[in-house]
C-alpha cells in the first residue's frame, strides 16, 4: 500500500510529502472534478483535488444557468461553483491550488510532477483539467489584451459601461457573452465570420430580445488597432466581397471556441487532432489508471450536466481500479 499525503510549508511557499495513505489525485476543480470527488470520498478513497486557478472552473464566467437540472429559476455559474466546491469539502476533500507540469508514469506509480517543482505520488489519476478560450491570433490581440481585449464578459464587463463594444464569436457563449454585456455597454456588435450563428435556437430567439445588440455576419477578424494604451477600432473583412471594413469600439471580447488544458499530459496518453483526450465509456484513458472526464476529453456535448455524469463514471472506474 502506497503511503504518502501532501501538504504545504509556510516557509517555502511549497508542497512537502509527508506519510498518509493516498490514492487518488484529481487534476482540475471544474464540475467534473468536483463532482469526481464527492463520489471518489463516498467511495473512501482517499482524495485531494488539484486547481491552478480557482475551484469552479469555466462556469465561474457564466452569469446565469438555466438548464441545469433543481433550479427552474436558473442559478449563478459562481453560485453552483460555490456549492460544489463545498459539497467536496463537506465530504472531507482537500484541494491545492497549484499547476502541473508533468505526468511520470511507473508501472502502477503514477507521480504527478507541480509547476514548483514538488511532487505527489498516487496510484490513480483523473484529468478533469476542463479548457480554455482560443485566441484570434491576429495583430493587435496580444498587444491590447487587458487594455480592450478580453476573453471574460462577467470579469471585465463593468469596465465598458456606456461604451462601445464587440464580441466575436457565433456559439453558446458568445451569445450569452453579447446579451450579459448589455447590462453595461451601449452598442454590441456581436461578430461571427459565417453566415449563421452556431448557438442554439432559444439563444438566437432571446438575442432578438436586446436592441442594443447589432449582428454582424460573414466577417473576419484581421486586427485590432488602438492608441498605444487602449483599443478603438476593429478591422474585419467582408467575407462576401473581400471589403474591408472598421468599426470605431472601446472593447473586443473574444468568444470562438474552447482548446483541451493539456499540456502536461505531452502526448502521453491518446488524444484526437485537437488534443482532446479519447476515453471509453467508463472514462479510463489509454494507459491504466488514468481517467478523464468533463470538457478535456472528446464527447459530442460540452455541458455542467455532462461533466458531472463524466465525473461520477470516472470516479467510480477508479475505485474498481484500485480496489484490484
Amino acid at each position: 500500500m502506497n503511503i504518502y499525503s501532501i501538504i504545504y510549508c509556510e516557509k517555502t511557499n511549497k508542497i512537502q510529502e509527508v506519510k498518509m495513505e493516498r490514492k487518488l489525485v484529481i487534476i482540475g476543480a471544474g464540475p467534473a472534478g468536483l463532482t469526481a470527488g464527492i463520489y471518489a470520498l463516498s467511495f473512501k478513497i482517499n482524495t485531494i483535488v488539484i486547481e491552478k486557478a480557482f475551484p469552479g472552473g469555466n462556469i465561474l464566467l457564466t452569469e446565469r444557468i438555466v438548464n441545469y437540472p433543481g433550479f427552474p429559476e436558473g442559478i449563478s455559474g459562481q453560485e453552483l461553483a460555490e456549492n460544489m466546491k463545498n459539497q467536496y469539502l463537506g465530504f472531507g476533500g482537500q484541494i491545492i491550488t497549484g499547476e502541473v507540469k508533468d505526468i511520470i508514469i511507473e508501472e502502477e506509480r503514477k507521480i504527478v510532477k507541480m509547476v514548483d517543482g514538488s511532487e505527489i505520488k498516487t496510484d490513480a489519476i483523473i484529468i478533469a483539467s476542463g479548457s480554455s478560450r482560443k485566441k484570434l491570433n491576429v495583430e493587435g490581440e496580444k498587444e491590447y489584451t487587458g487594455r480592450g481585449v478580453s476573453y471574460c464578459a462577467i470579469c471585465d464587463g463593468f469596465f465598458f459601461k456606456g461604451k462601445k463594444i464587440a464580441v466575436i464569436g457565433g456559439g453558446n457563449s458568445a451569445l450569452e457573452e453579447a446579451i450579459y454585456l448589455t447590462k453595461y455597454a451601449d452598442r454590441c456588435y456581436l461578430i461571427h465570420r459565417r453566415d449563421s450563428f452556431r448557438a442554439s435556437a432559444y439563444l438566437q430567439e432571446e438575442l432578438k430580445k436586446y436592441p442594443a445588440i447589432t449582428p454582424v455576419l460573414s466577417r473576419v477578424v484581421r486586427r485590432i488597432e488602438g492608441d498605444g494604451q487602449k483599443v478603438h477600432t476593429l478591422v474585419i473583412e467582408n467575407k462576401n466581397t473581400g471589403e474591408i471594413e472598421k468599426i470605431s469600439i472601446d472593447g473586443v471580447f473574444i468568444s470562438i471556441g474552447q482548446k483541451p488544458n493539456v499540456e502536461f499530459i505531452d502526448g502521453k496518453i491518446e488524444q484526437n487532432p485537437a488534443g482532446y483526450i479519447i476515453t471509453d465509456y467508463k472514462m479510463e484513458t489509454s494507459v491504466k489508471g488514468i481517467f478523464a472526464c468533463g470538457d478535456v476529453i472528446k464527447k459530442s456535448l460540452y455541458q455542467i450536466i455532462t461533466a458531472c455524469g463524466e465525473g461520477a463514471t470516472a470516479a467510480n472506474a477508479a475505485e474498481k481500479y484500485l480496489s484490484h
